[in-house]
């Protein structure tokens, strides 16, 4: 029987940044949860001396790591990719349902020659995701910046129809798949103030982002915009929509984290494997000061296991 079929295949958890709060929160919220979600066990992944003595289930890396709190060292590149690797490959394999991630240190895995920009564009190519997209959610929001980790002034020439489209598509086929809206509703953003204001602030609307949610709606899906993102996300907006897609980075995430801070969770869309990873960084400033927040890694364990159990039933 497969992993995604099999309501007591485990999830993984890597341990992220060994200098950070990942490891404490991931052992944190396994002590929560009591090792398991339902009838699926916890299985931590990473260098076992990261996690310091404890007595859950680790799958180990080859590779070594030390953890020093708050003092990162492109030494530990090596072990944080292979426990990502590690998990990946066993979900691939069905033999877990899903992955969360604790959060890496992106600088420092670039200093060390970690030669992508984040987990999501990691995830793709060890995945052969044809596109993956990046959702962050919470039970009072899901947004999806359509370009993520590039410079502001790079963000108009990376919107494209195509992109709008292929974004919107895997969007809308996740929100039936993994978390069960039959009829899925998708707001989708304009990039220039007012959504360019009938082209006085902008023509990116009327050029790109317009004719892409025509044809969405083409294919038969409820799409809406493009939107003016100011009026997007108060409560009466929110109600109209299941998620909304964002032009860039903060477009996105700035409303997320005002309204779900602590319980906001990382979910990456259109691979063939579950993957969610709490919504925060790696805290350096607090590491090891024992004030670390468990709250949004649960939250990822939590829909994590509803999007693997979602996929059983598809």
């Amino acid at each position: 029987m497969p992993a995604s079929a099999d309501r007591g295949a485990p999830i993984l958890i890597t341990m992220g940044e060994p200098a950070g709060i990942g490891p404490e929160v991931a052992l944190a919220a396994f002590e929560m949860l009591g090792g398991s979600i339902g009838r699926r066990p916890l299985k931590l992944v990473g260098d076992p001396s990261v996690f310091g003595a404890t007595d859950a289930p680790i799958i180990a890396t080859k590779a070594r790591a030390r953890r020093t709190p708050g003092r990162p060292d492109p030494a530990n590149a090596a072990a944080v990719t292979e426990a990502i690797e590690i998990a990946v490959a066993a979900c691939l394999k069905d033999e877990a349902a899903a992955l969360v991630t604790a959060p890496i240190h992106k600088a420092v895995m670039a200093e060390a020659g970690f030669a992508h920009p984040g987990h999501t564009e990691f995830l793709g190519e060890l995945t052969g995701a044809r596109r993956p997209v990046m959702m962050l959610a919470s039970e009072k929001l899901r947004v999806v910046p359509l370009t993520i980790h590039i410079p502001i002034a790079q963000v108009p020439a990376a919107i494209t129809k195509q992109a709008v489209f292929d974004t919107g598509e895997i969007i809308l086929t996740a929100l039936r798949r993994e978390f069960g809206i039959l009829n899925p509703r998708l707001a989708v953003a304009g990039l220039n103030p007012h959504a360019g204001e009938a082209g006085m602030l902008g023509d990116e609307e009327e050029r790109v982002i317009a004719p892409a949610v025509a044809a969405l709606k083409a294919r038969g899906f409820s799409v809406m915009g493009p939107l003016s993102a100011d009026t997007l996300f108060h409560a009466e907006a929110r109600a109209r929509y299941d998620a909304a897609l964002c032009m860039y980075h903060d477009q996105a995430l700035i409303p997320i984290k005002t309204l779900s801070f602590w319980d906001g969770v990382n979910v990456t869309l259109g691979l063939p494997i579950v993957r969610t990873s709490p919504d925060h960084g790696t805290a350096l400033d607090i590491a090891g000061t024992g004030t670390a927040d468990a709250r949004s890694m649960i939250a990822a364990i939590r829909m994590a296991a509803n999007m693997a159990d979602m996929r059983a039933r598809a």
